[in-house]
């Protein structure tokens, strides 16, 4: 990605996103309780919650679209109102329908250069960038979701930023957007810009976050890597196929052993690991065809995670109903 003439990006460890005991209250309803995290850049951090969680309402104090109610937000080092360029500083998709319709893709990315210093150019690298060349001239009101979400992109990347705020970019996006999206991400995040980014598709974010901060109820529910946050839900069991099932069933169970017959030649282990499983098996002969440790998935770990958290639940909206009617 060419940089913008004369810009330069901040220094190293600067190039952050930071929330420190960020607080936000519309009236007495509390959108976000006491909320610290760090987005370090290099890797793509998703941004995750339920309905409701305060994720909008975080992403647009990061923006300086709200105003906390205490505590504070950075991004590269200055609260958002304070970056003399915002725009090269930091690049954001929140809502990719919040252009005027009657304006071309083009015109739109070029009133935004022009009122910030952007060269032209700029405007036909991210048009390339992002796949719109042939639409580019059309009038947005005529955008499908998907090709609006690739303006919205286009918008974000226009400064060159070093950091990014995505909410829901595959929005709309067919399988071939899906994939250039998360393939843009992780080429950003190698670059060493911030990514952070919010989606709701957990299968998605499992294959293009790093690095995961979790909110439920505007409250820090969990700052981890992928691996150690599916880790935090998943089972302590092992699945073990072994034509000998008999055998190493009476081999391993015990006290705090608990040996589950799935299939005739496939058990699941629970209380020891698989390294445990096969020095047993090993030592005592025992073929092992398939030795797996259970891992959750993302959005098991998601809904295990957050299921105190859940603000809307469809038992509780089918009851209301009943009592309504009863």
């Amino acid at each position: 990605m060419l940089p913008l003439v004369g810009y330069q990006r901040p220094e190293a460890g600067v190039n952050m996103i930071e929330a420190r005991a960020v607080t936000k209250r519309y009236g007495d309803k509390t959108a976000v309780d006491d909320l610290t995290f760090t987005v370090r850049p290099g890797v793509v951090t998703g941004f995750l919650g339920p309905n409701g969680a305060g994720k909008s309402t975080t992403m647009r104090m990061i923006l300086g679209l709200d105003a906390p109610t205490s505590g504070g937000v950075t991004v590269n080092g200055k609260r958002y109102a304070e970056h003399t360029a915002p725009l090269h500083e930091v690049g954001a998709l929140l809502e990719a329908k919040a252009v005027h319709s009657g304006r071309s893709a083009y015109y739109h990315l070029l009133s935004l250069a022009l009122t910030t210093g952007i060269p032209r150019r700029r405007v036909d690298e991210v048009i390339d960038m992002v796949g719109l060349r042939d639409v580019a001239r059309r009038r947005v009101g005529g955008f499908s979701l998907g090709m609006g979400q690739r303006l919205g992109v286009a918008a974000a990347l226009l400064g060159d930023p070093a950091t990014l705020v995505l909410d829901e970019p595959v929005n709309g996006l067919d399988p071939e957007g899906i994939l250039w999206i998360r393939t843009l991400l992780r080429a950003l995040a190698a670059e060493g810009r911030t990514v952070f980014v919010s989606s709701h598709l957990m299968s998605e974010m499992a294959l293009t976050a790093e690095h995961l901060i979790v909110i439920g109820r505007g409250k820090l529910i969990a700052d981890l890597s992928v691996r150690d946050f599916t880790e935090l839900a998943s089972r302590k069991v092992v699945r073990v196929r072994t034509p000998e099932a008999g055998r190493l069933r009476d081999l391993l169970v015990g006290a705090d052993v608990s040996v589950t017959g799935l299939e005739p030649d496939l058990l699941e282990v629970a209380g020891l690991n698989s390294e445990a499983i096969g020095k047993a098996a090993c030592a005592a002969a025992v073929p092992l065809v398939e030795l797996t440790p259970v891992q959750a998935s993302l959005e098991e770990a998601f809904m295990e995670l957050t299921q105190d958290a859940v603000e809307f639940r469809v038992d509780d909206t089918a009851n209301e109903h009943d009592r309504s009617v009863a």
